[in-house]
Order: C-alpha cells, then structure tokens, then sequence
C-alpha cells in the first residue's frame, strides 16, 4: 500500500505586503492608487475639471484622488441618515465639496487666517470649522474655484496637499510650542522638516491607509490616539529628546499607542518619522481596508519586533532607550488665560463644538492684530489660541473675543464638548451633531446650574454621526456613536474613556442607546448622580469604572 499522505498546510492569504512581493492590487482603492499617484490628480482639476465643471470628472477622481488635495464631496442635503448605507456613492454626492486646510502644528499668521476667512465667505458659503486634527475645513465649494483657492492659499504659506487620502494627514503639534515654560522642547523644526522633505512626495504618497502623526514637546497632542507620535522627555543621561509611539487609532477597532521604548533626539526625528512610514507602505495589509491600519501590523507583530525591523532594515542602527513622559490628568486644550515663559500671555477661546465661519475667522483676525498679536493657533480640541498678548490688553481682547462668539472662559460643557462634521456634510454619517451638540451644551448650561460649581472636574462629550470616531468617542468621559435608536436619530454611549492619566475606552453598557431627543436628560441624570456618588477628587472615568449599571442609564 502507497503511505498515507497527510493533507498540506493551506497557504496563508497573502494581505497585499509589498515588502513580502504582494504587489499586485487587492481591491478596487489600491487599483485606482497603482493605475495613477493620487498626487497627480490636480493637473486634471487644474487644466480639465475646473473647466469643465463637475459632470466632467472621473468617478475614480472624484471618490479617490481628489482626497490627495483635501477635497470630498459633500452630502446631497435632505438625505436622511437611515439611507447612509443603502444609497450608491453617486446618490449621496452633492455637486460640492468639503475642503480641507492644511495647517501642521496648528499655527497660522494673521494673514493666513485672513486669507482663509476670504476663501470661505468668497467661495464656501461663509463656512467654517475648527477640526479636532488642527486643521480648518470648509464647505460648499465649487471645483471651478479650487484652482483660484489653491493660489490664495499656497501665496500665504498653507496648502491643501494630502489633507485627505492614504498619505501621511496633518502633523498635529502643541499650540504653545516655543512658549510654554512647561514643554520640554520646542520641536516646531521637526514638523516643517517633515512637511518639507515628505508631504507632497511620491516616496509616501501611496500608504495602505491615512496615517496620522503628532510631535509635541509637551503631551497635548493625543499621542494615544495617533498612528506614530513623539512626546517630549527627559533622558536621564541625554537631556531633553522625544519618546516614540506608534500605532494608535481608533474607529471600529480602536487601539491606544504603543511606546517603543526608543528616546529620539530632536535632530533624528524626521528620519525616524520616515522609518515609521516606510514600515507602513512597505508591510502595512493592502487586501481589507478596514485591515489596512498601522494599529493591525503593530498588534500583530508588537512593539518589540516593530523596533527591530525598524532599526535594522530602516535605520540602520538602534535607537537609544529612555523613559515615559510623565502621565497628565486633565485635557490639555489650553482654553483660558495663561502665561507664557516670555511673560506675555496666550489666551485659548473655545468656538461652540469646533464651528466658526469665515466672518467669525476674520474678525478674529482683526482683534488679534488690534491688540498686537500675530500668531493664532488651532488645537487638538477643536479650539483656538492666540499667542503673544501683553498683559495690559488681555481683558480688552477677551471681551472682543467673547462678543464674537469665542468663549476664553467657556463653561464645562462649552469647553469640554467637541463633535465632528455630521449628517450635515458628511456621506458616512447617520446622524446631525455639530447643531445637536451645541443645542445640548446650551440646554445642559442651564440644567445643571445649580450644582456647576461643584463640577470641578472636566466632563468631557464627544459627539459623533457615525462609528468612525472622528470625533474620538472611545476615549471621552461620554462618548457618542450615531445610530439610528427606535427608528429616529439617536447613539450608543460610551462612558468613563480617556487619555493620559486615565487612558482607556469607555465602557459600553449593553443595548444602552439613547434618542437624539433625549440627550440633553441622559447627560443631566449622569451628571447629577456623578456629583452626588463621587469621592473627594474623584474623576469621572473613575466614577464610572465603579458605578452600577443602574446609574449610568
């Protein structure tokens, strides 16, 4: 008798890893990416679609490459959210787009601010708003006029490229960068050194996916959150340097960051950065998108052999080991007024949920120059800071700002609630939440009046039309994903996330959604009950990780 054959081992999927020799397109985003660089899209809407008008541009364009140069189209208003995943992609698209502004490490002068407020009240409808990645998006424009907007923008220093798509997105960075005492660092060169050598180029312009990065001396960039970020720290023995993270994200699958253990000395971060990257365009999976993060590569491999592969086959040597920076307890947005290590002051107002308009932008502006300053800031928070005020013009300047909508002394729920574009704009969302947001922040400024002063602890709400988390619902003291809730707009919640000192995903009680209408009495009766079972400095993430079930319904 022949010998018993034993059946062979099925060849593991290959997952689209062109470091392994999977070069060959795995599904439909990663064809339009080999058939032509997303970068060089913008001859075509320069010399073609501008011209033309929106009827003449290519699917492919106009739902993948555009994304290149920060443009999305917009949702065709009156489409309910219910419709979100039944519609095809051509029946959601308006004949407009949502543009995005590039504006890495959150700083702008006076007069870029000036020329953004121009674009939005010229071409987008006077619309505006402050995104938690730092950047300043707006809405209603026209491809005929983004040729002109480009000029405008690029004649003042700032740019739309790769603001969107599988590219390396906006490098958040602290707001008071080179003006807080506290900051262990200012690394201001680092971010225009990767901006300088890297976006824009071929060498990373085609990424499995959107990878996001951050670079602050001080831990006010949500480094947690972010697919490669360097926090400033002490090296006992080196000095001042940044400790390397990698691999956050969140979304469906939401991880935190992971420490590498690795100190970088200022000088080696753009190179270190380019490892990083390398290591995501080269091993990231290309075959499932919702696979396709670096989060994916980093749980599978861990933090030891990501280093490895890092330093010898990226870097060619190994990277100094140092320590954590040290854990913060609140958000660091900056909002109110604070004194820089110059002795001037830095005053962060709060726009209600992260919207503004150009009008808003510009009479900031002139406020801000009248009182002679010239540097403003966005934040990670959806929040603005305006640097350099002398002491003698802060109060004066607040009460401008103040009549303007731009809050430097908000109240907990005004400074701590942020949320993203929403079944507005947005073709992914099932829910309204920028005008919901700010609705319930103002109903719950009156509801919880009596007992605000013994809310000394931030309360943070994040409000979020869909569940991809652009408004970092996993990691908020209450978070809220939009869903449809009995057969109307409503969200499941998520209670007791946070980042720092308390880093970790809300908890998630099961089935427990409520109702858009309900929502300014759910936060009400959590708050309250929170007010009244704490212990003596008790957080609210630390409440919760305690609280029954009961009450947190």
């Amino acid at each position: 008798m022949p010998p018993t054959q034993t059946p062979t081992q099925k060849r593991p999927r290959g997952q689209g890893q062109w470091a392994l020799g999977h070069l060959e397109p795995l599904n439909p985003n990663e064809r339009v990416k080999k058939d032509d660089d997303g970068l060089n899209v913008r001859a075509r809407i320069e010399n073609v679609y501008s011209k033309r008008g929106f009827a003449s541009i290519d699917p492919q364009d106009l739902r993948g490459r555009f994304r290149w140069w920060g443009l999305y189209t917009q949702r065709r208003p009156g489409i309910p959210g219910g419709k979100t995943a039944v519609l095809e992609p051509h029946e959601l698209d308006d004949e407009y787009f949502m543009l995005r502004v590039r504006i890495d490490g959150g700083a702008l002068s006076v007069e870029q601010l000036r020329t953004i407020a121009e674009i939005s009240t010229t071409y987008g409808r006077d619309t505006a708003d402050v995104t938690d990645r730092q950047n300043i998006q707006l809405h209603w424009i026209r491809v005929e006029d983004v040729p002109v907007i480009w000029e405008k923008l690029e004649a003042v220093g700032l740019s739309t490229t790769e603001a969107c798509g599988d590219t390396p997105r906006v490098i958040l960075g602290s707001p008071v960068a080179g003006i807080s005492a506290a900051e262990v660092l200012d690394p201001t060169w680092a971010i225009d050194e990767i901006q300088r050598r890297y976006i824009g180029s071929p060498e990373f312009s085609n990424l499995p996916r959107k990878f996001k990065s951050a670079v602050s001396g001080l831990p006010d960039i949500v480094h947690e959150a972010n697919d490669i970020a360097f926090v400033g720290v002490n090296h006992p023995d080196h000095g001042p340097g940044l400790d390397l993270w990698v691999g956050g994200g969140l979304s469906t699958n939401p991880k935190l960051a992971v420490r590498l253990g690795a100190w970088v000395p200022l000088e080696e971060v753009p190179e270190v950065w380019a490892g990083v990257v390398g290591i995501f365009r080269d091993y990231g999976y290309r075959r499932l998108r919702h696979r396709a993060r670096l989060k994916f590569l980093l749980d599978d491999w861990g933090a030891e052999r990501f280093r490895e592969v890092l330093e010898q086959e990226y870097l060619g040597r190994r990277l100094v080991d140092g320590p954590p920076p040290p854990e913060h307890v609140e958000p660091y947005d900056h909002v109110g007024v604070h004194e820089q290590k110059d002795g001037r002051f830095y005053i962060g107002v709060a726009p209600m949920v992260g919207r503004v308009s150009g009008s808003i932008l510009s009479k900031l502006a002139d406020a801000v120059a009248a009182h002679g300053s010239g540097r403003i800031r966005t934040t990670p928070h959806q929040k603005l800071v305006i640097l350099d005020v002398d002491g003698d013009q802060v109060e004066s300047l607040i009460t401008e700002l103040d009549a303007i909508g731009l809050a430097a002394r908000p109240s907990t729920f005004r400074r701590y609630t942020m949320a993203c574009t929403g079944l507005e704009y947005c073709k992914l969302a099932i829910v309204e939440t920028k005008g919901l947001a700010a609705d319930t922040v103002t109903a719950l400024e009156t509801r919880l009046a009596d007992v605000a002063d013994k809310i000394d602890v931030p309360i943070s709400l994040h409000v979020n039309g869909c569940p991809n988390s652009c408004a970092r619902i996993q990691v908020a003291d209450i978070g809220l994903k939009g869903q449809i809730v009995k057969g109307e707009e409503g969200f499941q919640v998520h209670l007791g996330g946070g980042l720092g000192l308390d880093a970790g995903f809300g908890r998630k009680l099961r089935g427990h959604k409520v109702t858009a209408a309900e929502l300014p009495e759910y936060v009400e009766r959590v708050v309250r009950r929170f007010v009244d079972e704490r212990a003596d400095g008790e957080r609210f993430a630390q409440w919760v990780a305690r609280a029954d079930d009961s009450a947190l319904q």
